[in-house]
């Protein structure tokens, strides 16, 4: 029955390096799109300063600023379901782990038991073998 349970725990801890793993994909996820977003207001301030510099070209700087709009709340709405899709894998790692610990401590309880039996059963064994020993050293009757 121990068998069991260390492959039930090889699974949950697989299980939890998989989210682990998730979670790690997502935070990287994260850091390119903040890098998007920082790539992005770069530009703008770029194109605004050549817009200063070159003010007969200036007229395209509306066009500019609309794109750069458009991309904005891209990239904001993208942060939106990367959040939501955090907290869903940051709870799947939550409760992956719970699962671990459920069963970890379960067959540290079983070994535990298995554990008191057989010391249980040594030392009625010990206590045989010390009462014989008893009985032999005493002087007949």
């Amino acid at each position: 029955m121990a068998k069991d349970l260390k492959a039930l725990i090889r699974l949950r801890r697989f299980e939890v390096d998989e989210c682990q793993r998730m979670l790690g994909e997502l935070y990287r996820a994260e850091g390119e799109l903040n890098a998007r977003e920082a790539d992005l207001d770069a530009a703008m301030g770029k194109e605004e300063a050549f817009a200063r510099e070159h003010p007969e070209l200036g007229f395209t700087l509306g066009a500019y600023v609309a794109r750069h709009l458009a991309d904005k709340e891209s990239l904001a709405e993208h942060r939106r379901r990367l959040e939501a899709a955090l907290n869903d894998a940051r709870d799947n790692l939550a409760e992956a782990y719970r699962a671990l610990k459920v069963v970890e401590i379960s067959q540290e309880n079983r070994e535990k038991k298995e554990r008191e039996e057989r010391d249980q059963k040594e030392q009625k064994v010990l206590d045989e073998i010390g009462l014989t020993l008893h009985r032999r050293r005493r002087p007949p009757e």
